[in-house]
């Protein structure tokens, strides 16, 4: 049976040697290929990865195929983060990139993910596109035509230098020397190695590392930067007394946070803290965006600074156009994304650790007191993210159910509706429950935000209820 290859919100993944396979492979990048061949010339494409298992023979098959498309390719030897990759392709002007990358998922997935001449993830009328060649391409029957690298092999680029000179030129790295803090990171044996670390103590801090070296098994479970998993950068910062810890998952561009004491400080925070830092220190009043699953402290904050506020569908792409558009100071997602304005319209995990090292660094405070002082400032915000695995007929009928509109919700009024993605049911007194369903799982994710921490598990239960009643 043929394999249905489809882009989601960050490309097309699945299992190696499962449905990511070197034929599957050949098509989508032949796809990608026929897209690129629509776009004005000269057709170059770059070519990079992850550290994943195999990553360099899929780079190189890659390459093959776009040369014997007619498209010229420039590999990236090294693996390198997402968002180096995406500068890269702005500074290069190149027709767009293909990266081997499955980002924060479990070891045995790979994916591919393309990005656009602007540096941003393909929009769905791209994708469509090359989902459509794809189609075509495997219908006709046709081998996949390749081409063998010149003598001297195909063009290559080394993208770490250009940015970590832009990043340099977005942080204040002085501020942060001159503070004196000490610093964790965490790469989690990904693509962010010698990136966060380097930069750091080029400008003079004292930065210790766990996982820096590579293992394409990610210590045996998924790249995520989530606080189950941070043991390890936790037990550094006691041994080194640092006052930060930074993570970046297996392609760098999501974040975790630790505070001093070692307690994980939620993307939902990072992000409203960010925002409220930039509008402090850079004076940006051009608007923030975040995703309708993302904390509505963004929503009190924008009010407070009074600035515009632009709830997106759950994907990056949707606040990268944004931010190419200059509309936006900064852009996040709960799930651990974001960027900045001057930046690329890319998650950029690398770059959230670093501005939040000069945020610690400048104001001489610890997250959970300034956290607490944005709570003093706008009120309080308690976010929780749960999925639900449902079985089939549970989620046949939960599909039914989404298309109303609800008027209460376990007794609670609903006030307002908001449907931008799934279902958000906004509550009386400012609480909320956003419902989305997955569409490469049966699982329904239900995002959650009370008002006040007692408040927190009563909303969970009410959001649980919904689901599985």
């Amino acid at each position: 049976m043929a394999v249905v290859i489809k882009f989601g919100t960050s490309g097309w993944r699945a299992v190696v040697a499962d449905e990511f396979t070197l034929a599957n492979i050949r098509l989508a990048v032949a796809g990608i290929a026929a897209y690129v061949k629509t776009l004005p010339a000269p057709h170059r494409v770059l070519v990079g990865r992850d550290p994943r298992f195999l990553g360099e023979s899929f780079v190189a098959e890659a390459a093959r195929v776009l040369a014997g498309a007619g498209v010229a390719p420039i590999v990236i030897p090294e693996a390198a983060p997402t968002p180096a990759m995406a500068y890269a392709v702005r500074t290069l002007k190149t027709s767009g990139s293909i990266n081997f990358t499955a980002s924060h998922n479990p070891p045995e997935y790979n994916g591919i993910k393309y990005s656009t001449p602007d540096g941003a993830p393909a929009l769905p009328e791209v994708t469509k596109q090359i989902e459509s060649a794809v189609a075509a391409i495997a219908a006709s029957g046709c081998a996949v035509p390749k081409a063998e690298p010149p003598a001297g092999g195909f063009e290559t680029t080394d993208v770490k230098p250009a940015f970590l000179k832009r990043l340099a030129e977005l942080i204040d790295l002085k501020a942060i020397a001159k503070s004196g803090i000490k610093i964790v990171y965490d790469p989690f044996w990904g693509a962010g190695r010698g990136y966060c670390s380097d930069l750091l103590r080029e400008a003079g801090v004292a930065v210790e590392t766990v996982h820096d070296y590579r293992d394409v098994l990610f210590g045996g479970h998924a790249p995520e930067p989530d606080d189950h998993l941070l043991a390890d950068a936790k037990a550094k910062m006691r041994e080194t007394g640092a006052a930060l810890g930074v993570a970046t998952d297996g392609d760098a561009d999501r974040f975790g946070v630790l505070d001093g004491d070692g307690t994980f400080i939620q993307p939902n925070y990072i992000i409203a803290l960010l925002f409220d830092y930039l509008v402090e220190t850079r004076g940006w009043r051009n608007g923030v965006a975040k995703s309708v699953a993302t904390t509505n402290l963004v929503n009190a904050l924008a009010e407070h600074h009074k600035v515009p506020l632009y709830e997106t569908p759950v994907g990056f792409k949707y606040i990268g156009e944004l931010i190419n558009e200059d509309k936006i100071a900064i852009g996040g997602e709960e799930s651990a994304g974001l960027t900045i304005r001057g930046h690329v319209p890319e998650k950029d995990g690398v770059l959230a650790g670093l501005l939040v090292a000069e945020m610690v660094a400048t104001r001489g405070k610890s997250l959970r007191v300034q956290l607490q002082e944005l709570f003093a400032k706008v009120g309080s915000f308690y976010p929780v993210r749960e999925n639900f695995r449902l079985t089939p007929d549970v989620k046949a009928a939960f599909t039914e159910k989404l298309k109303a509109d609800p008027t209460e919700l376990s007794g609670r009024k609903v006030s307002k509706v908001v449907r931008t993605d799934g279902l958000k049911l906004i509550l009386e007194d400012g609480s909320w429950v956003c419902y989305r369903l997955s569409g490469t799982e049966p699982v329904v994710r239900a995002y959650t935000e009370a008002r006040s921490q007692q408040d927190m598990e009563a909303l969970r239960v009410a959001a649980e209820k919904f689901v599985l009643s």
